[in-house]
């Protein structure tokens, strides 16, 4: 379980974190959404221990990420940010072979090999296992990046905006890679996402954050509703069910 306990977070005179708590359990989808400068990209690069909190505690599995070794906190969580610079004369294959780091320090073995072998499958880059990623499509690199985190074999994974430049083809089968990736046992998947309807899909649990401060959380059914448009987006919509799903239609 991933335990938020009342964490804040500052930039001069500019509160981008709250007092936010929150527990995430293992298993299946979480989508974090919210508008522009809500704090939840700073909320996912604070629990996976990239930007220190002025305020508050983040455990996982009872570990305290700014204390755990590295080498721990890695083999139970992995991390795939907005912007990844990489050479890119790496090949897909080298790529992904770097989840698993944390388990070979640098020294593969056979299960790591395997390891990295179904994760390439997973994402469907078997047939590119050998490209460099500047030969591939923006789609295929991100899909090559999900690849490396889903290589490290973590418990949770956190990915922030990975839809970002996406086409709507790419975006679809981006999501249907990360429920897959929660559907398996014992595994948790934390995306921050901008599109409710795609949260509203793919997600079992969503977090509303807005301000810095969480002011929604839970099943998609009970969180989107017209007075989260209204309130937390400030637009005004609908919103309808359609084959047990919420969707949001945004008025003209």
């Amino acid at each position: 379980m991933i335990e938020i306990d009342k964490i804040s977070k500052r930039y001069g005179q500019t509160t981008v974190i709250d007092a936010v708590s929150l527990a995430i359990p293992r298993g299946g989808v979480v989508g974090i959404v919210g508008p522009n400068g809500a704090g939840k990209s700073t909320l996912l690069s604070i629990m996976s221990r990239l930007t220190k909190t002025d305020a508050g505690r983040v455990s996982i599995d009872g570990l305290d990420v700014t204390k755990a070794p590295g080498r721990e906190l890695a083999r139970r969580l992995s991390v795939m940010r907005q912007e990844n610079h990489v050479a890119a004369r790496l090949t897909v294959q080298d790529l992904v072979a770097f989840g698993r780091f944390p388990h070979n320090r640098g020294r593969p073995t056979r299960e790591d090999t395997e390891q990295v072998a179904t994760a390439i499958s997973f994402v469907g880059l078997e047939a590119m296992a050998d490209r460099f990623l500047d030969q591939l499509s923006g789609g295929q690199r991100q899909r090559a990046f999900v690849a490396m985190t889903l290589a490290q074999d973590a418990d949770y994974a956190l990915f922030d905006e990975p839809l970002n430049n996406l086409d709507i083809h790419h975006a679809v089968s981006m999501m249907r890679l990360f429920r897959r990736m929660g559907d398996q046992p014992g595994k948790t998947v934390v995306i921050v996402l901008h599109d409710l309807n795609v949260a509203a899909a793919y997600a079992d649990r969503i977090i509303v954050m807005q301000d810095g401060r969480m002011v929604g959380d839970g099943p998609p059914a009970n969180v989107i509703n017209r007075r989260l448009l209204s309130e937390v987006f400030r637009v005004e919509g609908d919103v309808i069910d359609i084959d047990g799903r919420r969707v949001v239609s945004v008025a003209r």
